[in-house]
């Protein structure tokens, strides 16, 4: 990729193995472990806004997801399940074990969300507690299918088209599509939210069409494997130990309908939550509110005080 704007100052840049796949991440502060995930169509650079504030009391770590951003794509014949959100997972309880952080604390926006509460289901002993972001999970979100919600959420049936139809659509003017999708699930319609120096980071990474191949394959396995490993918790009545806090938009994605605190109640033993006056991009939209709302879930008692965006 082309030099692209520095938007962490005094965070170091590092790849680290992950479970086969290298994975670019951010990493600063001190304190204890926060590994914060990014959505589509995005990479780290969405955290921007709010991460120097959160390593003001953590070591804030922010990976791209294999396939995203600087990180390594699947082999060569990899089918969508090396872009599972298990697989996904493992990258990160990789990347986080090298760093020296068995357990730790983490939050996740859109796909990094559902990274973020497979990671929980499959390595309990590793998350301490689970922030996720304007998300409901995969197996509740496709049962709640419905005309209104198919339209709002197109993506998630066309991405998950056989290949090579939405590679072949989108590589026509993959900028244009990006942005559309970008401005689409704002609150305001429009790319007002977002700083030119991270769509600058979103669109280098989404022009390379091995990386645009790779959310579709994304979506791909959103609609198999990961719908799949959802059904199979639901049916073991599994769920998830760590204390979870749910923050969502006001004008999100998951806004409308059933409750979306009622829904994740049936995916976690504890479950809080509140909405953000925003769309789907919380932490670009709201950054203040989500920032507080995360630095109060997270923090342990000894760690309150008061932190605002810089």
């Amino acid at each position: 990729m082309a030099d692209l704007p520095e938007l962490f100052p005094g965070f170091r840049s590092e790849t680290i193995e992950g479970d086969g796949t290298p994975i670019h991440c951010r990493i600063g502060g001190e304190g204890p472990p926060l590994v914060c995930l990014h959505g589509f169509p995005q990479t780290h650079a969405m955290w921007h806004r709010i991460a120097p504030a959160l390593a003001t009391r953590y070591t804030v770590v922010l990976p791209d997801l294999r396939g995203y951003g600087q990180s390594g794509l699947a082999g060569p014949g990899a089918d969508a399940t090396a872009y599972s959100k298990r697989a996904m997972a493992k990258d990160i309880v990789a990347v986080m074990n090298r760093l020296g952080f068995p357990r730790f604390r983490i939050a996740g926006h859109d796909r990094g969300a559902r990274v973020a509460y497979r990671l929980a289901f499959d390595f309990p002993e590793a998350v301490e507690k689970l922030a996720v972001l304007d998300v409901i999970p995969t197996m509740a979100m496709w049962d709640r299918f419905d005309v209104k919600r198919a339209m709002k959420t197109y993506h998630w049936l066309f991405l998950a088209q056989p290949e090579p139809m939405p590679e072949l659509l989108i590589a026509r003017a993959p900028v244009q599509y990006q942005d559309y999708t970008l401005a689409s699930w704002t609150r305001s319609g429009n790319l007002s939210a977002f700083d030119e120096r991270a769509l600058a980071h979103y669109r280098a990474f989404y022009a390379e069409v091995p990386r645009m191949h790779a959310t579709c394959e994304d979506y791909r396995a959103g609609a198999t494997a990961d719908w799949d490993d959802d059904k199979e918790d639901a049916a073991a009545g599994r769920k998830i130990a760590a204390p979870t806090y749910v923050i969502w938009g006001s004008h999100g994605i998951p806004a409308t309908g059933e409750g979306i605190l009622t829904i994740w109640e049936d995916w976690a033993d504890t479950v809080d939550g509140q909405p953000v006056d925003g769309g789907h991009f919380v932490c670009e939209e709201a950054p203040d509110e989500t920032l507080a709302a995360l630095l109060l879930f997270f923090e342990d008692p000894e760690e309150a005080g008061g932190t605002e965006v810089g």
